[in-house]
């Protein structure tokens, strides 16, 4: 039932940019537009990041090989991705949104929650203020997006999904729970294949019969998760646009590298790159870390590597190197690897007094302020170690699955 008041006691935005860097790239070559492309890491990426909507036609799918996807498409264009691009209009869109509402999640490089309820006394209705916010997008970028509308942010993001592309959906708080009744719960956010299966077994299909569940079942099974999926198939998600970068538990890269690969030439290259990219972070956060983890996958899905603590917290390359180097080849004997991995865990504010009886290399330090300046100023490992160079290893720069605009998630690894 419609409230009295005329204003949401509840309004959440969800913006989706349509197949975001596949429409940059047909934005900025219009030779491009109108064509099907699939965009690649690197011109040697054998996977899809997005295609073009010319190509999804096709049934060109997100992580689709590419060998598949020009046999669906023989006239299918590969063009290598271009991160630094897309973070920038990226940014320039969040910024502008920033000006709207203040009560901004980023969920991803092409998605953000935007929470207008206080915005209403301000512009208007909720559905005024998606319109402002579709033409805001596109002034800012050239670019079309899909909103969603409703009272919680798992109501928006489905309703955001109903039209594309440049799609437009409104789903008022009092009929989520009626809208979302005959919804498969798969298409709800975040309730993937292992938690369907779970449902199911109670008679979970669809949204509409979870409330035939008592929210105890899946508070037992899934913690404070299972109530809010309880919550969240009847239209009242209680989780919070949340507006704050939390304060980093753990800082990390890794890297995809060739299937199977044994040489021990390449698996250090990777090492090593990955080392001082972290590093590098580290340095640019004046952060630092004592605890590693540091490790490589087979193609088995075995790991081969461990944690460590080491004595002194580091922000240095070479140290995080060497020690990635002790933990992989203590462990592995040869085996074919498929990734490399390089986290640190504990990673805090650099300690600015220090230890007077431990003697630091100051030269270490002068040396990567020195890189740090260089690489800021004319791109990442412009100078890098000589290991590195003489490697004929290739690395393509993707964006961070956590990136955001700002802070120590603004990365591009």
């Amino acid at each position: 039932m419609k409230p009295e008041v005329n204003y949401w006691p509840r309004a959440i935005i969800l913006v989706d940019m349509n197949a975001f860097f596949a429409a940059i790239e047909q934005q900025d070559y219009p030779e491009l537009k109108g064509r099907p492309i699939a965009i690649t890491n690197g011109e040697e990426g054998s996977c899809i990041i997005t295609a073009s909507y010319e190509a999804r036609a096709f049934g060109i799918k997100t992580g689709m090989r590419l060998r598949e996807g020009k046999r669906l498409c023989p006239q299918l264009l590969q063009i290598a991705s271009r991160p630094k691009r897309y973070t920038e209009i990226s940014r320039n869109i969040m910024q502008a949104l920033a000006d709207i509402t203040p009560d901004m999640e980023v969920f991803s490089v092409d998605e953000a929650f935007l929470d207008v309820t206080y915005c209403q006394r301000l512009y208007g209705s909720p559905e005024y203020i998606a319109q402002l916010v579709k033409q805001t997008v596109f002034d800012v970028s050239g670019l079309h997006c899909s909103i969603g509308v409703s009272g919680d942010k798992t109501t928006a993001k489905f309703a955001a999904k109903r039209f594309k592309p440049n799609g437009f959906c409104v789903i008022a708080p009092w009929e989520a729970k009626h809208v979302l009744a005959k919804v498969p719960v798969t298409e709800l956010c975040g309730i993937a294949s292992g938690i369907a299966a779970f449902l199911s077994q109670y008679g979970v299909q669809v949204c509409g019969d979870m409330e035939k569940v008592p929210i105890s079942i899946l508070a037992k099974r899934f913690g404070n998760l299972g109530r809010r999926l309880w919550h969240m198939c009847q239209g009242s998600d209680p989780d919070l646009v949340h507006t704050n970068i939390a304060a980093p538990k753990s800082m990390g890269h890794s890297k995809i590298i060739p299937p199977g690969t044994k040489q021990q030439d390449i698996i250090l290259f990777y090492l090593r790159y990955l080392s001082e990219k972290l590093a590098a972070r580290l340095r640019r956060h004046e952060m630092q870390a004592q605890i590693f983890s540091i490790c490589t996958k087979g193609v088995n899905k075995d790991k081969y590597g461990g944690k460590h603590r080491l004595t002194l917290p580091t922000d240095d390359g070479k140290i995080i190197y060497d020690l990635g180097k002790q933990l992989i080849f203590a462990e592995w004997q040869g085996q074919g690897l498929i990734q490399v991995k390089v986290n640190a865990l504990d990673p805090k504010p650099t300690n600015m007094q220090l230890d007077l009886l431990i003697e630091h290399d100051e030269n270490s330090t002068l040396k990567n302020q020195t890189i740090d300046d260089i690489n800021n100023r004319y791109g990442s490992l412009t100078v890098m170690p000589a290991t590195l160079l003489q490697n004929n290893q290739s690395v393509t720069s993707v964006i961070s699955p956590a990136w955001k605009p700002k802070g120590h998630r603004q990365t591009i690894e």
